[in-house]
């Protein structure tokens, strides 16, 4: 092979390649199966990964959830366990019957409170009057009224025997304008817990921002304006907002412990997911890539060679073997069945070339035969119709009128009458040689043209038929006047006048329409319909005329369009040959033109669709 044949075929493997080629498509449905094995794999890691560090996050939420009621309650329970010290005290028994001041003086001092750590002390009857209530600044160590009004104000509304109930002392927390105390409440009474209680004593603390930070070591701060009844969480991509509700007497929150924290678990929940599918998908691309070198060099590789060679075979026409591999694979077994194949092939070939000859020489003249056939066929029925058809005036009446005639006693009306008789008869007689003049004349055309379709093929048998300029408007016409008598039924043809001058051998091109004009005469009348029409449209397209032969005949299945040119076929179950379109398109072939049938359908009619090259308008003109 040469060097140019090589890269001609490599040039045509490059856009095999590039054409949805195999290899193309393994790599398609390797990405695919990567796609989705990463797809699944990150599916299977986040449902394992992210629910556990949830579940971690959760924990860690309600352990700090857990840290901010104990520190709260921490703060409520010292305030709890100092009032109780002072509820069971005999002093404050007696003092709730006979307040003193010098009991107030000594247990209500600022001093007391300080040691005490508190920032507001009351007793309180049990018909809820105040007996005394103070607060204490502890920025100046002196009371405050307003505080202490305020204080004071939110312990009357306070019914400390049902928040008490049965219990001698407890705690709850109060908001204090903008403030929050945790309140810690007791029963009066003796000191060994003797006595109908004769009031309570209550003691308050102020809780601060920066008290429950410290104890919280966070950030934490007393929200009065959120007062949620459940804790509520806020999430964020790196934080958590979290409130706990700080509850009052009545069991509905007063304010609420609100505070930051990050989400250090579940943002290492997200980095271990995206590190684990990364590493994943990371591997699978490698295994990816591996096999689709390996698929490329053991399998690709050897196919793209054959590939390659048998395109070499079709443009050369060598029956060259593929060059033998050591594979004992399957790659290695189809090369040696492809050589195989090539070697029978070769052999075929030799055989086919020994009888191509004597087959040419037999289609031959079954194609002569078949164009004479067809050309034959008006003759036929010319002379059929011409021994069918009766003399147009009876040859005795005739005879009898004019001896009458002869007579000289002849009555005049009834000569006038008989020489009329005569006249007409005279005329019919005429017609009917003119009629049969035409006949014959047809008929001798017909026989002219089977003369020179045997003269043609004997002058030319195995020849390309020459090209001249003929005009296939007159061809058309020609063939469409004897095509009127090739078959039973009655057809209307329509074609233009307009000259029109085509490169081809008139004698073919007379026998391949005059073949189309039979076909389609056969299509009508195997339709079942009494009469039909053949119209022929002529079509100049830049330096090509295009001749559409359309009839209304039976027509034919779209499937059976590829199957209409070869040796023997028939779309007619009655009719076999087909020797017909078969030696038309090689002949169109030879001319350097086309043929091609159309038809939408069985019972739709069919068009025959001629091209050829128009001649250069001198030459057009010289045969005008």
């Amino acid at each position: 092979m040469t060097g140019s044949m090589i890269r001609a075929a490599r040039g045509r493997i490059g856009r095999w390649r590039g054409r949805g080629s195999l290899g193309v498509k393994l790599v398609l449905i390797l990405t695919a199966v990567g796609l989705a094995g990463s797809l699944a794999l990150t599916l299977l890691l986040a449902s394992v990964i992210v629910p556990s560090f949830n579940q971690l996050e959760a924990k860690s939420i309600d352990a700090q959830v857990e840290r901010t009621h104990a520190a709260l309650g921490d703060f409520a329970t010292k305030v709890e366990n100092a009032v109780r010290d002072y509820g069971d005290w005999t002093a404050s028994y007696t003092y709730m019957a006979h307040p003193t001041p010098e009991f107030e003086r000594e247990s209500f001092s600022t001093l007391a409170m300080a040691n005490l750590n508190v920032d507001g002390m009351a007793y309180i009857g049990n018909d809820g009057r105040i007996v005394i209530a103070r607060w204490r600044d502890l920025a100046r160590g002196l009371d405050r009224l307003d505080r202490r009004d305020a204080f004071a104000a939110a312990l009357v509304r306070t019914d400390f025997k049902r928040f008490l109930g049965a219990k001698s002392s407890g705690h709850y927390y109060l908001r204090l304008g903008d403030e929050l105390a945790a309140i810690g409440v007791a029963k009066v009474r003796r000191s060994d817990g003797t006595g109908d209680p004769h009031g309570y004593v209550v003691m308050a603390r102020r809780i601060t921002s920066r008290a429950l930070s410290e104890v919280l070591q966070l950030r934490a701060t007393i929200d009065l304006a959120n007062t949620p009844d459940a804790n509520r969480i806020v999430a964020a991509n790196a934080t958590m907002r979290i409130a706990v509700p700080i509850q009052g007497a009545d069991g509905h929150a007063v304010a609420s412990a609100a505070f930051t924290v990050p989400r250090d678990v579940s943002v290492l929940g997200q980095r271990m997911l995206l590190l684990a599918v990364t590493g994943a998908i990371v591997l699978l691309l490698g295994v990816l890539v591996m096999l689709r070198r390996m698929i490329t060099r053991l399998v690709l590789r050897p196919l793209a060679r054959v590939e390659g060679h048998m395109q070499m075979v079709r443009s050369s026409g060598t029956l060259g073997l593929l060059p033998d591999e050591a594979r004992r694979d399957e790659i290695g077994s189809l090369g040696k069945s492809f050589n195989a194949m090539l070697q029978q092939l070769k052999d075929l070939r030799e055989q086919l070339e020994v009888q191509s000859f004597a087959l040419g020489k037999s289609e031959s003249a079954v194609a002569v035969m078949h164009n004479v056939r067809n050309a034959l066929n008006p003759i036929s029925t010319i002379l059929s119709q011409g021994m069918a058809q009766p003399a147009p005036v009876d040859r005795a009446v005739l005879e009898r009128a004019v001896a009458e005639l002869a007579k000289d006693d002849l009555p005049a009306p009834r000569r006038a009458k008989l020489i009329a008789f005569v006249s007409a008869a005279i005329e019919a007689e005429s017609a009917d040689r003119a009629h049969r003049r035409d006949q014959l004349q047809i008929g001798r055309e017909a026989m002219s043209h089977v003369l020179e379709i045997i003269g043609e093929q004997q002058s030319a048998a195995h020849e390309r038929p020459a090209v001249e300029p003929c005009d296939v408007t007159e061809i058309i016409a020609k063939n469409a006047t004897i095509a009127r008598y090739s078959g039973s039924v009655s057809i209307a043809f329509s074609f233009p006048a307009q000259p029109c001058y085509v490169l081809a051998s008139r004698i073919i091109l007379s026998q391949v329409i005059g073949n189309l004009f039979s076909n389609a005469a056969d299509a009508i009348a195997a339709k079942g319909t009494a009469s039909g029409s053949i119209s022929v449209s002529i079509e100049e397209q830049g330096d090509t005329a295009r001749i559409a032969i359309c009839d209304d005949g039976e027509g034919f299945a779209a499937d059976a369009t590829p199957t209409l040119f070869q040796r023997g076929f028939s779309t007619r179950r009655h009719k076999s040959g087909g020797l017909g379109l078969h030696w038309c398109a090689n002949s169109m072939a030879a001319m350097h033109g086309t043929l091609r049938l159309e038809s939408e359908g069985p019972g739709r009619g069919a068009v025959a669709v001629l091209t050829l090259g128009l001649a250069p308008r001198a030459a057009s003109e010289i045969a005008a």
